[in-house]
């Protein structure tokens, strides 16, 4: 487990972090880009959570959960080497992608579907599901650039991608249900 006694600890002030199998790299590398990016999407999972409740805010904090370990799983590279690790590392696996996929169906056997792309909008919660959509698809973009140069787990990639899927049909639950999404109407301002 992790112990926090001390926030600041000055090991990154020469622009390099720890990764979590103790390697040292630069902080602007794209392994780190990466997670960090899954931290700035869970970020925005806490913010679609204060419009949520009941079993939307339950989903949300299930995956905010899934988030910190697939920042863990991406944090510590070279998957062929865990057992050399004094420690098992923490991997995303088939389940988690699983899950997503099972609460996706429910949720979207409840919507009518869309004759038209939606606008990011309508209720609040709606809004910042759409914000947390469109930075997971940035997390998911930086993971795949990184699988093409280093090991990542497949199971993280898939995750990343239903995950985004997730938000944008909770988005549209959160809008009653999809009755009160704001359609495209493509060309409307062009005057």
């Amino acid at each position: 487990m992790v112990v926090l006694s001390k926030i600041y600890t000055k090991t990154g002030d020469a622009g390099e972090t720890a990764l979590g199998n103790g390697a040292r790299v630069a902080k602007h590398s794209l392994r780190v880009s990466a997670y960090g990016t899954v931290d700035e999407t869970n970020a925005t999972v806490g913010l679609a959570r204060q419009h949520a409740t009941g079993d939307m805010d339950a989903a949300l904090a299930r995956i905010s959960n899934d988030l910190f370990d697939l920042g863990a799983d991406l944090c510590t590279p070279d998957m062929h080497k865990d057992k050399d690790l004094p420690y098992t590392p923490l991997r995303m696996v088939e389940n988690q992608v699983l899950r997503l996929e099972a609460e996706i169906d429910v949720m979207n056997a409840r919507l009518t579907p869309l004759r038209s792309f939606i606008l990011p909008g309508g209720s609040a919660l709606a809004a910042h599901l759409h914000l947390c959509r469109t930075v997971c698809r940035r997390a998911e973009r930086l993971v795949v650039e990184l699988a093409t140069m280093e090991e990542v787990n497949a199971e993280a990639v898939k995750y990343l991608n239903r995950l985004s899927d997730w938000f944008f049909v909770a988005g549209r639950i959160a809008n009653d249900d999809g009755k009160a999404d704001v359609l495209w109407v493509p060309g409307l301002t062009r005057g």
